[in-house]
């Protein structure tokens, strides 16, 4: 029995050496640390939305620019748009980012425009406008950007035939389409798609709300066949309203990876 107890304990000492040697001839590596993404680069979008526009009308003297009805009304429309555009951003304080875009909207935002005077209204359309500004924003999380933008702006407006509003046929007037500039505000949430279980790198989906404030502009009703100035002009003021989800691509992303110390 001595012989065995004796045999056991050294074949335990020996085994416990061999374990440890083992263990002292691996090298020690610490876990895999997640490096930060960075958002600075460039980036481009597409998408679509949705857009609501309003504004205050009424009737002026086309030579004298006195109003004929002057109380104002409220017109609008609604429609839909497609977006295309560009930015460049640059993240800093940790998570910070500011930014420059530009884009531009493309579609049919469509609603109406009236003169109670003979009776004759039709509908205008929002073709296009497009936008250049900046933004601000916050890393709620490494992965998702919450922001606010604003800048200057345009939009282009179709010209329409004026129907008699009792019988729906031609008054024998029409306006011209025109142009009117003024400044946007918005805000939205921009997120990588890896948040969704997604091997995306690079792709990110942005959805974003914007307010544009127009110029006036005195839409003057033209007689068909001569573009004579009838007289009176429709006063338009619009806010455009829109809403849209993009697709973003993000040129130089960089994150998250894994580095190892």
């Amino acid at each position: 029995m001595k012989k065995l107890v004796l045999a056991l304990t050294a074949l335990a000492a020996f085994t416990g050496s061999a374990v440890a040697a083992d263990l002292a001839a691996r090298p020690y590596t610490k876990a895999p640390m997640m490096a930060a993404p960075s958002w600075t680069g460039f980036y481009i979008f597409g998408g679509i939305g949705g857009a609501v526009w309003d504004a205050n009308t009424g009737v002026a003297n086309t030579a004298t620019g006195a109003c004929i009805l002057c109380v104002n009304q409220k017109q609008g429309g609604d429609g839909w748009y497609g977006t295309v555009g560009a930015g460049y951003d640059w993240q800093f304080n940790g998570s910070w980012v500011a930014g420059i875009l530009a884009d531009g909207q493309f579609g049919s935002v469509k609603g109406t425009i009236q003169d109670q005077i003979p009776l004759v209204a039709g509908n205008i359309k929002n073709k296009d406008s497009w936008a250049a500004g900046v933004r601000l924003g916050y890393l709620v999380s490494p992965n998702v950007l919450s922001y606010v933008n604003g800048g200057y702006t345009g939009s282009s407006w179709s010209g329409t035939t004026l129907l008699n509003t009792g019988t729906g046929l031609a008054s024998g007037l029409h306006t011209n389409g025109f142009n009117r500039n003024g400044w946007f505000l918005g805000g939205g949430v921009e997120n990588n798609l890896n948040i969704f279980g997604l091997s995306a790198p690079g792709w990110f989906m942005k959805t974003e709300y914007r307010a544009a404030y127009y110029d006036s502009k005195n839409i003057s009703e033209l007689v068909d066949g001569t573009n004579a100035l009838a007289g009176r002009d429709i006063t338009f003021r619009p806010l455009v309203q829109s809403i849209s989800t993009s697709l973003v691509y993000r040129f130089n992303w960089t994150g998250p990876v894994v580095a190892k110390y």
